[in-house]
């Protein structure tokens, strides 16, 4: 669901200019000596406040479409002071514009939209057209962390997943049944949880290409 624009988004989001950039244009130089961790489309920041919070000596970026969305994410970011974020307004399908070959560790796609549409599949961030991107992008034993509430985007993805190569991990369709101590709960998650909606995860990373 796309969020109304809130009057004066923009001008509020340059009061945290030291780490939110609005259509990065210029390619994303990752600092050698850390990981670099990316989220999918951020929203409102929870997951990715949580696990830079518990983890300060890994970089994180989230990658958000609606300014309103990342103003909320920002403003969390500031008020746990933390140093190992940054966040940019950016559309997702530009994102080979962005980072550099292998210079990503690890993606999260955390409750994207589902677009159930049949015509609009290649929309979703978990088709063919987007792993060819992130493929690029992965370091060579970089991975994938999936999770959704949504079973027929889950069911489509690994179908996907296996259609590029991957190798598929940690499948379940009910994360919360046994829940790892180091999940990190979305406020979607969190939503869907609390109705009773069973939460789909798995990790998948690209095979090595073989020369023939």
């Amino acid at each position: 669901m796309r969020l109304r624009k809130k009057p004066h988004t923009d001008e509020k989001l340059q009061n945290f200019a030291d780490f939110v950039t609005i259509g990065e244009t210029q390619t994303i130089q990752k600092d050698t000596n850390r990981e670099l961790r990316v989220e999918l489309g951020t929203g409102k920041g929870d997951f990715i406040t949580q696990i830079a919070e518990q983890n300060p000596q890994i970089n994180f970026i989230g990658l958000e479409v609606e300014p309103t969305c990342v103003l909320a994410a920002a403003r969390k970011i500031r008020e746990k002071n933390l140093a190992n974020v940054r966040l940019i307004v950016f559309d997702i399908n530009n994102i080979a514009e962005l980072f550099p070959e292998h210079s990503v560790d690890r993606f999260y796609i955390n409750f994207c939209d589902p677009w159930p549409k049949k015509r609009h599949a290649k929309r979703r961030l978990t088709h063919v057209r987007f792993l060819d991107m992130y493929r690029k992008i992965l370091a060579p034993d970089g991975e994938i962390f999936f999770k959704t509430d949504n079973r027929p985007l889950f069911d489509f993805s690994l179908e996907q997943f296996a259609e590029a190569g991957m190798t598929i991990r940690d499948v379940t369709n009910d994360l919360h049944a046994n829940e790892p101590p180091d999940n990190i709960r979305t406020e979607y998650e969190n939503k869907f949880s609390a109705a009773g909606v069973p939460i789909n995860f798995c990790a998948v990373k690209f095979n090595a290409l073989t020369e023939d």
